[in-house]
């Protein structure tokens, strides 16, 4: 896996020094005429270096990105038009230091090479943290317990125990590239995890009617569709969902999704399961986590799979709810974070898969922009 990721580095470098649009994209993005989404950051060939050397009172092309990610996600007061400046000020740095602190990074308040990696690996669109209100979400001032966090309120379905919650597909809002069996089971399996653990269960229901009334919707959409939470197309913001007692679970069809990543071989492929299985988590009423491990951590990368519930995953949700009588503390809590076919990184590797982060980004913007 080590020498296909080198492999698939080269390819993605050589993709963009040989393209004869390359040196067009990166002036249009120097002069600012193209604006990615809030949730997508460009990064040129050359701004990495000068980024990471910011200091308060730089004034660099493109930090006004970094602002407006981190005022999205709930680092920064939402402005006007979205308006923010390039220049690399005290309340920037404040910002990056509780996002490095939320995601697990080394605390340096600098956009350094870890930070901007993470920032421009896909993620959930649901805000880490928050303060301003948000529509639909109701996230400001998320409530912290060990390393998982709740909604505002410790909101959580409301019913006697045990529970069952029922779930339908919207057949107006799918995708193509999967069957729908294929679609519908790896959903079976990520529901499954959570009922393992808590006395919680899960029935799908079919009939439209039924559907409409399902305490659970889940479809596929692309762009704006309706919630004030636009999909940006390709990687970025990979799927969002609502706390109890909403119940709509919305992913990006743009993406390319894969229940198998021996059939499915896109350099850009995200495993169905895992995203399922996490947004499945902010329906019960879990936010995100700073553990790496957990399947409540906000990304994650292409082609890696993280559907195994964490230990951490695991006692926030039975903070909520309680244990299923059937769960076995002895089970193995271990998340599955490999890549395709359980391949392990070191250190080193993950630097390298950062790296390539880093390319799929920019051959994306790239390819929006011909």
């Amino acid at each position: 896996m080590f020498l296909s990721l080198r492999y698939s580095f080269t390819f993605l470098l050589t993709l963009l020094l040989t393209s004869p649009s390359f040196t067009i994209s990166r002036t249009m993005v120097e002069d600012h005429t193209f604006s990615p989404p809030a949730t997508k950051i460009s990064i040129t060939d050359h701004n990495t270096q000068s980024l990471n050397n910011a200091h308060i009172g730089s004034k660099i092309p493109g930090i006004s990105e970094f602002k407006r990610y981190l005022s999205h996600f709930g680092y920064l007061p939402r402005q006007n038009n979205n308006t923010f400046s390039d220049e690399f000020d005290a309340i920037l740095k404040f910002a990056l230091i509780r996002y490095q602190q939320n995601l697990g990074l080394q605390v340096t308040g600098k956009l350094d090479f870890n930070t901007v990696s993470q920032m421009i690996t896909p993620r959930c669109g649901v805000p880490d943290a928050n303060l301003t209100p948000r529509n639909h979400h109701h996230h400001d001032h998320v409530h912290t317990t060990k390393n998982f966090v709740y909604f505002p309120g410790k909101p959580r379905w409301s019913r006697p125990m045990p529970m069952t919650l029922t779930y339908g597909f919207s057949r107006y809002n799918m995708i193509h590239s999967l069957s729908m069996k294929e679609i519908k089971e790896a959903f079976q399996r990520a529901f499954s995890r959570w009922a393992s653990v808590i006395p919680v269960s899960f029935i799908e229901v079919s009939d439209d009617d039924e559907v409409e009334a399902a305490d659970i919707k889940i479809g596929f959409y692309n762009g704006e569709h309706g919630d004030g939470e636009p999909f940006d197309g390709v990687l970025g913001v990979l799927a969002h969902s609502f706390s109890p007692e909403i119940g709509r679970l919305h992913l990006d069809a743009a993406e390319t999704w894969a229940v198998d990543f021996r059939v499915t071989t896109s350099e850009v492929a995200v495993d169905l399961e895992s995203v399922a299985t996490h947004e499945i988590g902010h329906l019960l009423g879990l936010s995100h986590s700073s553990v790496k491990e957990a399947v409540m951590y906000p990304s994650l990368r292409p082609r890696d799979k993280r559907a195994n519930l964490n230990i951490d995953d695991i006692k926030g949700v039975q903070s909520l709810y309680g244990s299923n009588p059937n769960f076995r503390s002895e089970w193995s809590l271990e998340s599955d974070i490999s890549a395709n076919q359980g391949a392990e990184f070191g250190v080193k590797h993950l630097r390298l898969a950062n790296s390539l982060i880093i390319m799929i980004s920019l051959v994306h913007s790239l390819c929006t922009l011909c």
